[in-house]
């Protein structure tokens, strides 16, 4: 009954479980006129999108990304301005505001990797509490 009762406290011991690593963040991406843009809403619509941000700048372009099968926004979407300094008045006047009931987010969209050139996956590092066993 000793031995049912040390295996129980060891499973729910804390001691015995390694904490998840820390989240490791991305750089930043530099300063451009392509801005990504998320936590858009289902129903957001490029044009929506295009007509929030065009306060602060003259929009070459803007995009929502939508899911195949239903249409709806997958959530996130892009812009790209005439100018540098239109794209910072675009993150600075919409990051952190809302948009068709949703808080959105708007940086700097970071370029995509060239072709045949896969972005790099990191491998979460392996448990580094020597007391657990696999």
């Amino acid at each position: 009954m000793a031995a049912v009762r040390a295996g129980f406290r060891r499973l729910l011991s804390i001691s015995a479980f390694s904490p998840p690593p820390p989240a490791v963040a991305s750089p930043a991406a530099e300063p451009s006129t392509n801005l990504f843009v998320s936590g858009l809403s289902k129903r957001t619509t490029s044009e929506g999108l295009r007509e929030a941000f065009s306060k602060f700048g003259r929009i070459i372009d803007a995009r929502v990304v939508t899911d195949r099968v239903s249409g709806y926004s997958r959530g996130f979407g892009f812009l790209k301005y005439a100018t540098i300094e239109e794209a910072a008045e675009g993150i600075k006047g919409m990051d952190g505001k809302f948009l068709d009931g949703w808080v959105i987010f708007a940086e700097y969209a970071k370029p995509r990797p060239p072709p045949g050139q896969s972005q790099p996956h990191t491998a979460p590092p392996p448990p580094s509490d020597s007391s657990y066993k696999a």
